[in-house]
């Protein structure tokens, strides 16, 4: 069992920085790929961002390639979102996801393959 806390949403204006933080639970956590998604009300929940297992691959979402960098330190068990240049379409709530079955190297974006959840952190960006 994972268990895993999303930190560090907010409000903020647009063009403000953020930093997400999901602290998990988990002795094999450097084994994981990690994700982060999004959902906005009315909206299907999307993917953002992923990072293999070394933290040496990631892959993001066109819509947040170039403002946003996902990380990892797998001595705290603890994997980033860092979004700068903030919008007003980046509002929802964020959710961090593990996929502990995959290879640690495959990354993927079908939130599917993620098999633990956070409970999500709200981020709201003003214009």
């Amino acid at each position: 069992q994972v268990q895993m806390v999303e930190s560090g949403g907010g409000l903020v204006q647009a063009g403000d920085s953020l930093t997400l933080s999901c602290a998990a639970s988990g002795r094999t956590f450097s084994t994981y790929v990690m994700g982060w998604f999004r959902q906005a009300p009315g909206k299907e929940r999307e993917f953002v961002a992923a990072i293999i297992w070394s933290g040496s691959k990631t892959y993001y979402a066109d819509s947040v390639k170039g403002r946003f960098t996902i990380s990892r330190d797998n001595a705290k068990n603890t994997v980033y979102l860092q979004m700068n240049s903030l919008k007003p379409e980046d509002t929802a709530i964020y959710y961090c996801a593990a996929d502990t079955v995959s290879r640690p190297w495959l990354l993927t974006t079908d939130r599917y393959d993620y098999n633990y959840w956070g409970q999500g952190t709200q981020v709201t960006v003003s214009s």
